[in-house]
């Protein structure tokens, strides 16, 4: 978080720099802008703090120029009169210069603790701030038109791309966003759960069911329902959400009757649901239910120097979530940034920023890329011939270097067909949890035609 002090006091800056720095907020200063000049002044700011000197010649031009960006004033006077007149001119706060240094302090850092919590209100904000990236334009458009309307929405894009965000920003957009936005992952919930998880059941309708419970659809009655990697819900559950979609009725397990309820949904996968459809893996009759509109989110490495602008924003924010100062990139990071392929998308970028604000030394940032996630498997040869390669130095150091991703991908692969999931596990040493986490991870989808 940057504060710009708009004022010809040195004293002030530096007082304010020394107090705000723990708070992991920076105190740049700048000279009262002449009014021929104002439109060459540029500043990458969140907040900016025009003095008392400056007031009357400059904060209303000031607060033109940087809208919609938040502009304090500090006060010669704090009477009536001063404020109405700063609140015309376009001030958002203003404080009484002759406070002491400690509160001006506590009040800068409590506005700029406001800013923060109204960005996370804005949960996509860093994945629209295109900066010219026609792509993340075009993506901006798109939810704002789907968040207009109560059409069901389908999200696609790649793991780590911000598909929920998305979704969340559909819902807080739309006339929905005052009642619950509901968010289910398919692919978390156990097939022999999921129905009841969706529906809910009524008492006594299995062997546990000592009380009534609601489902999450029925949870999120009035708002939306974010159905997250809907491609790995089974066959049995995707019938039964099929009759919701065309009746907008729900019948708990266990229930003879039905229930009316109001729901919007979005769904997201980054599976291809048309190729799954074809294969009979999942129902064409739903897919054409969610498939009303679609948003494609592009992957990060499609867009450009908007990357970048990302990454500048990721530090500002978990410098403040972490108390650490901001800092910027060194020049061979944002090189790197550019370079990278991003496997991971803005998930990848995010963690990678985050320990560089943990590790770095120094004045800027230095980013470790070098354990980047491990991408698909190319090599389709089997696992035994990766071992038996050619006797030469080269190839020899090839095997040695085989990692474990690359063995539990293959692995799974090979044998998932003939073993259950409680087999793979057993298998390789982990749990069933761990199972499906490094599924997640590698993006290798369960074979729902065999059962635990």
């Amino acid at each position: 978080m940057q504060i710009q002090l708009i004022d010809n006091d040195p004293a002030l800056h530096e007082e304010l720099a020394i107090r705000l720095q723990s708070s992991g907020i920076e105190v740049c200063q700048s000279d009262v802008p002449d009014a021929n000049s104002l439109h060459q002044w540029h500043t990458t700011a969140d907040l900016f703090v025009v003095g008392q000197h400056a007031i009357a010649d400059s904060l209303a031009q000031v607060s033109r120029h940087l809208w919609p960006k938040p502009v304090v004033a500090l006060l010669p006077l704090s009477d009536t009169a001063h404020i109405m007149q700063v609140a015309r001119d376009g001030a958002a706060d203003a404080h009484p210069r002759s406070a002491s240094l400690e509160s001006i302090a506590q009040w800068l850092t409590k506005l700029c603790e406001e800013l923060v919590s109204r960005e996370d209100n804005k949960p996509v904000a860093s994945h629209f701030r295109h900066d010219g990236c026609d792509l993340m334009a075009a993506l901006q458009r798109h939810v704002e038109r789907a968040a207009s309307t109560d059409s069901s929405v389908l999200i696609l894009g790649e793991t780590g791309t911000g598909k929920e965000l998305v979704a969340r920003e559909i819902h807080n957009l739309g006339s929905r966003s005052a009642r619950p936005l509901i968010t289910v992952n398919c692919a978390a919930i156990p097939d022999t759960l999921i129905e009841s998880e969706l529906f809910g059941y009524e008492k006594g309708a299995f062997t546990g069911a000592t009380s009534n419970r609601i489902g999450l659809i029925e949870a999120a009655d009035g708002g939306t329902l974010f159905l997250d990697e809907i491609g790995e819900l089974p066959l049995p559950a995707q019938a039964r959400l099929l009759r919701f979609f065309q009746e907008g009725e729900i019948r708990q397990i266990g229930s003879v009757s039905n229930k009316k309820v109001d729901v919007r949904m979005i769904c997201a996968t980054h599976r291809d649901l048309s190729t799954l459809s074809a294969r009979n893996a999942f129902r064409q009759d739903l897919f054409y239910r969610i498939d009303v509109l679609r948003i494609a989110i592009p992957p990060l490495r499609d867009r450009g120097h908007n990357i970048l602008a990302m990454a500048e924003w990721f530090i500002q924010q978990h410098a403040h979530r972490l108390g650490l100062p901001v800092r910027p990139l060194s020049e061979s990071s944002a090189e790197q940034i550019a370079a990278h392929d991003w496997p991971g998308n803005v998930r990848e970028l995010q963690n990678v920023i985050e320990r560089a604000l943990v590790m770095s030394e120094g004045n800027s940032l230095t980013l470790s890329l070098s354990r980047g996630p491990a991408g698909p498997v190319q090599d389709s040869a089997p696992l035994t011939e990766r071992h038996q390669g050619g006797s030469t130095s080269e190839s020899s150091e090839a095997s040695e270097e085989l990692s474990l991703e690359d063995y539990f991908q293959r692995f799974v692969l090979e044998h998932q067909d003939s073993m259950n999931e409680t087999e793979l596990a057993q298998k390789l040493g982990i749990s069933r949890k761990c199972l499906w986490e490094r599924r997640q991870r590698f993006g290798i989808p369960r074979n729902r035609r065999r059962t635990a």
